[in-house]
């Protein structure tokens, strides 16, 4: 080998399998033999996460720029119960324009195999088979590319690349009117305006919520003001009237509030610079200069334009008198805290609704499963959920019921609340009156909104590209109680000490950025929370010993970690840099003889896993072997073993 070829470690990768079979490969299936001497990235991901969604559309520019040598899998590992349903993937890959192959993996096997411990990660195996890199988290990809390129030039040296087309195969278009519509509102002439998501339009459609009166938007994924015809959108979703001659759209993936003029339909933009917020960009400000992230839905309350920013768990507000945009609630950690809107969390709020007396915005908090509000003094509370990992159908009083990933909400004329509860496949009801939850209807596929319109509900059937129209119910529809938890297996730790540690090493050329201080944070909470005796907190060292309360026998660590790196050249006054970040949500089981290290990997190899006292997964799997090119030895993987990991400066 070349001596100025990069020392990795390097692991050897475990097969692919997965339950569900391959999508996006006319049909084909495939090991990884078949894929060598190309370099492969996997992608794990589940469909419900908006950080996975930011990863599918960071790797777009890098499958183009690389598509003779490299393939992008994405490796389908569910957290809701209907995320395990194959038809759900089929749905979710056209859904969101996932072009490379996708294995779906419901037993979560491969996510084993790999020792995942969060949505979404990223492997990169080299041409040979041995995985090089593990990053966990969004914004990697500019790393990834540059190892890439330094895999491109190593592998066709030593004559093991192999260039070409890739395994994917491009589904079948199908001739709908509508094809994942997002969320729809009641136009004042009486006609429905619809996001039809996954062509990057805006569709109206008459009375009848079937016949297209005008598209607005050249159906090709963009970002463009300009006449109907030719602006471009990227997978909309909320609509509010912003007066009677226009609407306000949250353009998804492009970051951005759009303004659509009802008479002409010419688009403008009001908000956003069409870039994702990160951790350090303004919170507040000029509206074209501010960045957001994947806004989901908006609604007027209170004088302005409140917006489910869902790619950072917060709400925000777009006055439209000022032309300025702000956080009001949210601090981008993810969970369920109520409390004044500076200290609450929230997890992917997707849909908003105004109360009719005007003193309540109600939010579809969607990876929580739950229905929260804002009151008039930007105080957040809980009406029905309790959690990340609790979710279900399950109707009756609202501290117990359950909802599985609701998207939307609904008010009603008695002042309840319609929520359409997606993956359940059902529209239920809330009461504020008397604190119950029912079940108003079910067998709507993945209903995502819906719209009061006289005695009738128009709800958006996402999944049946459809707006269906329902009489609203005198009486509940009786459905059998299930609830679930999710699909991971807990970690089996020690009770009393447990080190936590975060692995982070700088991505080739780049160094911690140490200019204005600490480059690092990390913060620790535990559901419950007296599963932690001491170790909670914020903090800057990325390691941490841990208390675990021995009377609490089960839990979820949740740990939220941050590195920024910049690139290491000196004679570069203005570097450019990168903040690296993930939120992991670890359930642990306490029991004697367990675990007594923690490893969560951000980017690098955990070179203290194998070996090391009390580390996960000593045993190397079958088929693993040394890696002699390198002089050091493969790193086991196998089922509970913590292989995340990047290059090693």
């Amino acid at each position: 080998m070349n001596d100025s070829t990069p020392r990795r470690v390097r692991v050897r990768a475990p097969e692919l399998v997965g339950k569900g079979g391959w999508l996006n490969t006319g049909d084909a299936q495939y090991t990884l033999a078949d894929l060598r001497g190309r370099i492969v990235i996997l992608d794990f991901w589940t469909f419900c996460c908006i950080n996975c969604l930011h990863v599918l559309d960071e790797l777009r520019e890098l499958e183009e720029k690389h598509a003779d040598t490299v393939v992008v899998i994405g490796v389908h590992s569910p957290k809701f119960v209907h995320e395990a349903e194959h038809a759900a993937v089929v749905d979710a890959v056209e859904r969101y324009g996932v072009a490379h192959p996708v294995l779906d993996d419901p037993e979560l096997a491969t996510w084993k195999q790999y020792a995942v411990r969060a949505w979404p990660t990223l492997v990169v195996i080299d041409p040979e088979g041995y995985v090089v890199a593990q990053h966990a988290g969004e914004g990697h990809v500019h790393a990834i590319e540059r190892l890439v390129a330094e895999l491109e030039a190593e592998h066709a040296a030593k004559g093991t690349l192999r260039r070409g087309d890739g395994p994917y195969v491009a589904p079948e278009p199908e001739p709908t009117v509508l094809r994942f519509p997002g969320k729809a509102i009641l136009l004042p002439g009486g006609t429905f305006l619809v996001s039809d998501t996954t062509r990057h339009q805006l569709v109206e459609l008459a009375a009848d919520g079937e016949s297209v009166v005008r598209r607005i938007g050249s159906g090709m994924r963009g970002f463009a003001d300009g006449p109907a015809a030719h602006a471009a959108f990227s997978e909309p979703q909320g609509l509010t009237l912003l007066d009677d001659d226009a609407v306000i759209v949250a353009d998804t993936v492009n970051h951005a509030l759009r303004r659509v003029d009802l008479a002409t339909g010419a688009v403008t933009t009001l908000a956003g610079t069409g870039r994702q917020w990160m951790q350090g960009d303004p919170t507040s400000g000029a509206a074209r200069e501010v960045s957001l992230s994947s806004p989901w839905d908006v609604a007027r309350f209170d004088g302005r334009v409140w917006i489910a920013m869902a790619g950072v768990h917060q709400l925000w507000a777009y006055d439209p008198g000022a032309g300025t945009v702000a956080v009001t609630a949210g601090t981008t950690n993810e969970g369920l805290v109520d409390g004044p809107g500076a200290d609450a969390w929230f997890a992917q709020p997707s849909g908003l609704a105004v109360a009719a007396d005007g003193e309540r915005l109600w939010i579809a908090d969607s990876e929580t499963s739950a229905l929260r509000w804002v009151d008039r003094e930007g105080v957040v509370h809980t009406a029905v959920g309790t959690g990340l990992f609790d979710f279900g159908h399950r109707d009756g009083a609202a501290g117990q019921a359950l909802l599985q990933h609701p998207l939307g909400v609904t008010v009603l004329p008695d002042g309840s609340v319609a929520v359409s509860d997606t993956y359940n496949h059902a529209l239920r009801r809330y009461d504020p009156a008397t604190g119950d939850v029912s079940t108003l209807a079910t067998d709507l596929r993945e209903p995502s909104d819906a719209v009061l319109v006289g005695a009738d509900i128009v709800v958006v059937e996402s999944a049946r590209h459809r707006l269906t129209r329902l009489r609203l119910p005198e009486e509940a529809v009786r459905v059998d109680a299930v609830a679930h938890r999710t699909r991971r297996a807990a970690t089996e730790v020690g009770p009393g000490g447990l080190q936590l540690d975060v692995i982070f090493q700088a991505p080739a050329g780049q160094k911690l950025d140490t200019r204005y201080g600490p480059s690092t944070r990390l913060l620790v909470s535990a559901t419950p929370p007296g599963l932690l005796l001491a170790g909670d907190g914020a903090g800057t060292d990325l390691s941490r010993p841990l208390e675990l309360d021995p009377a609490v026998t089960e839990g979820v660590l949740h740990v939220s970690a941050m590195a920024a790196s910049c690139d290491d050249d000196p004679a570069n006054a203005y570097p450019a840099c990168h903040v690296h970040q993930q939120d992991w949500g670890v359930p642990v089981r306490l029991v004697e003889g367990g675990t007594r290290r923690l490893p969560l990997v951000l980017a690098g190899m955990d070179e203290g896993a194998e070996g090391a006292d009390g580390a996960e997964g000593a045993n190397r799997p079958d088929g693993a072997d040394l890696d002699s090119s390198t002089g050091a030895d493969d790193m086991a993987v196998g089922d509970g073993m913590a292989v995340e990991g990047g290059q090693r400066p």
